[in-house]
């Protein structure tokens, strides 16, 4: 430490450091006027085979990668972890900063340097000596550890895209015919007016995107433009303009981009006084949620304009089992969790301060934050060897970034290319099915399968940067352990029956 009063210095050393090298950080006090004559001092001392200079962009997290204190994807969880504005992107920024999936790509790297080990010492000795196990056995044996792997790289591919609705927020769209409520609804979600609302109808014609943090989730927003057609409610010809079609248009190919799409319906007064309410239907609005459904869109239904329900129903926190089996035979795969009434205009009186939750846009808020839980939950295999879900397990696969999942993308290629070249010989065994073999109709190449498993492991090497899957000396280590410690011992076997 400096004298008293003057800012202190702290020697770090190596390897217990971010770089894994001896490290001196000078903790200045004041102003920027301190720090900016500092680093004015640092440029009048930098010299070409000067020890002191600038760090370039990026140095310490380079020298931190080339001393192994830092892999790539934890580089990649480095950069998440800055860029963080919301819970879930700050948890999952945190679980990838560990060494998990690291660790996962690595051990999976080594299963299949040693099934190409396998492989290997099958090319190079099988033709000398009769093992323990016939080459078929030993097919099916590598070809049945590379399909369990290949199911964990699926899967972890699948997390990958529910990983990034977290790393870069969720795309919602709210879908629904001319004033039943859409842009209320948003205003409500973000709290401030960010769309015009109007009781004229065809306000909105373009989409308006809002960024928001809903409970941690970093969601994105999309007005849209009413969708309808001519003529409309029975009216004279209404004619819709070129640019109200084309915000249509948008909105309907909006919707089909989206992650979550809120469909606002709304409840219109009833033509008879024995039927008090009706819900409006506007049949281009069945229609574009038809076609979100069969692009397996996840749907939830806002019912607005709920406050023209009878007091005692609305007060209810149920629905009326008329209304909801109007939407459900509507929509009869959206699962009544996902259907909501709410009121946007009873959230926005005064009086609303004084209840619990007005509007129910509350209840409607925890129905969506729960959607998004379910869409964002990890895929996995039910249960390991002692059937149990490891949840924790699959929370890790969350956190494989874009780059990650491209070359487990190729890893799975050159799998199923593997298995479809050794399935040639034991389709059953490879489907899991249970038949009786089939006749051989063509032997294996086993040099071309072994190279299916090289590339695989290229690819996941690639991920964190470190390794290569054509080491000879890996390739070989397995072909000694397995086969020509199985020689040695039979020679010695051998002696042993002749003495």
């Amino acid at each position: 430490m400096s004298k008293s009063g003057a800012s202190p210095t702290a020697l770090c050393s190596s390897p217990n450091t971010v770089t894994g090298e001896d490290v001196l950080e000078l903790h200045l006090h004041g102003g920027p006027a301190i720090v900016k004559s500092v680093l004015t001092a640092i440029s009048r001392v930098s010299q070409p085979d000067s020890l002191v200079r600038y760090a370039e962009p990026g140095e310490f997290t380079r020298r931190a990668f080339m001393n192994n204190r830092l892999d790539l994807p934890q580089i990649e969880a480095l950069g998440d972890t800055l860029s963080a504005d919301t819970e879930q992107q700050r948890r999952l920024a945190v679980r990838g900063a560990s060494d998990a999936l690291s660790r996962r790509y690595e051990q999976w790297r080594q299963q299949l340097l040693y099934a190409r080990g396998e492989l290997e010492a099958l090319i190079d000795f099988a033709e000398d000596q009769h093992f323990d196990e016939s080459s078929d056995e030993l097919v099916l044996s590598v070809a049945a550890q590379v399909q369990a792997l290949r199911v964990q790289v699926g899967f972890h591919i699948q997390n990958a895209s529910k990983g990034e609705l977290l790393r870069h927020g969720i795309k919602i769209a709210l879908l629904g015919a001319p004033n039943a409520g859409k842009s209320s609804l948003l205003n409500q979600i973000v709290g401030k007016e960010a769309a015009i609302v109007s009781t004229e109808e065809g306000t909105t014609r373009d989409i308006v995107d809002v960024g928001v943090d809903l409970s941690g989730w970093y969601c994105k927003l999309g007005d849209m433009a009413g969708i309808r057609s001519e003529p409309v409610n029975g009216k004279e010809s209404v004619v819709i303009g070129a640019v109200e079609k084309e915000g249509i248009r948008r909105a309907k190919a909006r919707a089909l981009e989206s992650d979550v799409v809120i469909v606002v319906l709304s409840l219109e007064r009833g033509a008879f006084d024995d039927i008090p309410y009706q819900l409006s239907i506007e049949q281009e609005v069945v229609e574009a949620v038809n076609d979100c459904l069969a692009a397996d869109k996840c749907i939830v239904i806002a019912i607005n304009k709920c406050d023209r329900l009878p007091l005692d129903v609305h007060n209810s926190q149920f629905l009326p089992e008329q209304l909801l089996a109007s939407v459900s035979d509507l929509f009869p795969t959206v699962p009544q969790k996902r259907i909501f009434g709410i009121s946007c205009r009873e959230a926005q009186l005064e009086s609303a301060l004084e209840r619990k939750d007005p509007g129910h846009l509350q209840e409607f808020l925890r129905g969506l934050i729960s959607t998004f839980e379910e869409i964002a939950s990890p895929s996995g295999i039910e249960g390991d060897a002692n059937g149990d879900y490891n949840l924790s397990y699959w929370e890790d696969s969350l956190g494989v970034t874009h780059r990650q999942s491209s070359n487990l993308q190729r890893c799975l290629q050159h799998l199923d290319d593997f298995l479809a070249q050794t399935s040639r010989k034991h389709a059953p065994s490879m489907l899991g099915h249970e038949h009786e073999q089939q006749p051989i109709e063509m032997e294996i190449d086993i040099v071309t399968a072994a190279e299916h498993l090289r590339f695989a492991a290229d690819a996941l090497a690639k991920i964190t940067g470190k390794g290569e899957s054509g080491d000879v000396e890996d390739v070989l280590g397995v072909v000694f352990e397995k086969y020509v410690s199985l020689l040695i011992r039979r020679s010695i076997g051998s002696l042993l029956t002749v003495y």
